[in-house]
């Protein structure tokens, strides 16, 4: 099993879980032509994938679905919750599928676990991907861990971990009171400091490719978002990877 991220920010995520032939994309918030651009820096052309997993209906996540699945005639997944804010976008595609944020399934070769998050949005959830034998586990946008999530993601081989903001940066910066109280709070996103406690608060002892994601172009660093999750881990700043806006990351081996 391999993963790879097409990119991660406000801008637009994507990342490709692949097991053999079976290759799944989760999230495209990117418009046909880029996405297109972006899977080919990784080897794959868009016949290759074979279904596309939502995690909430913001358009840095879903923009680029409907337009990308129909042309392309890929399969979607997403909670009967985000369906139902955004059914009208994938009106007359018939491979678009809901499901329960607690039930796990399977596409092909890989098992799918879905993992309910606390997020401004219907009903938003994050993943745990994995073939039998590795697991990776995609954890961005969310305001506040819970006891769930950490047992889903503990003993993962990967984690892809969010790390959108620095709250000094955030405090003393251009946005609006309003917008750094919304990403600030429960339902925002995790800041540095928070990322780093959860991760201290799980089994990592298989992990062997951990990643910043969703970083923030103004209000954080990747040389304070790495510090943070390397001081968790006790491993050296190098170790930890970044999840890139304009270039993701490479495919990395479990």
């Amino acid at each position: 099993m391999r993963f790879a991220s097409l990119g991660s920010g406000s801008e637009g995520n994507g990342l490709v879980v692949e097991k053999g032939a079976t290759r799944v994309l989760v999230d495209c918030g990117f418009g046909i032509r880029e996405t297109v651009a972006r899977i080919a820096r990784l080897g794959l052309l868009p016949g290759d994938l074979t279904a596309i997993l939502v995690t909430h209906e913001h358009s840095d996540h879903i923009g680029g679905v409907p337009a990308f699945a129909a042309k392309y005639d890929i399969p979607v997944w997403a909670t009967f919750g985000t369906l139902a804010v955004v059914a009208e976008r994938f009106e007359g595609m018939a491979h678009v599928y809901g499901f329960d944020s607690h039930d796990r399934f399977a596409i092909e070769a890989l098992e799918i676990v879905p993992i309910p998050v606390p997020h401004d949005a219907r009903e938003p959830v994050q993943y745990v991907i994995g073939d039998g034998a590795r697991r990776v586990g995609i954890l961005t946008d969310l305001g506040v861990s819970t006891s769930h999530v950490e047992a889903c993601l503990s003993g993962c081989d990967a984690l892809v971990l969010e790390c959108n903001h620095d709250l000094d940066m955030l405090e003393n910066g251009s946005y609006s009171w309003s917008l750094k109280r919304r990403i600030a709070s429960r339902l925002g996103h995790l800041d540095n400091g928070t990322a780093a406690a959860l991760l201290s608060r799980l089994d990592t002892s298989k992990l062997v490719h951990i990643f910043a994601a969703h970083l923030s172009q103004e209000n954080n660093t990747r040389e304070l978002a790495g510090a943070a999750l390397a001081g968790a881990l006790g491993c050296a700043h190098e170790w930890i990877g970044i999840a890139r806006q304009d270039e993701g990351f490479d495919w990395r081996d479990l």
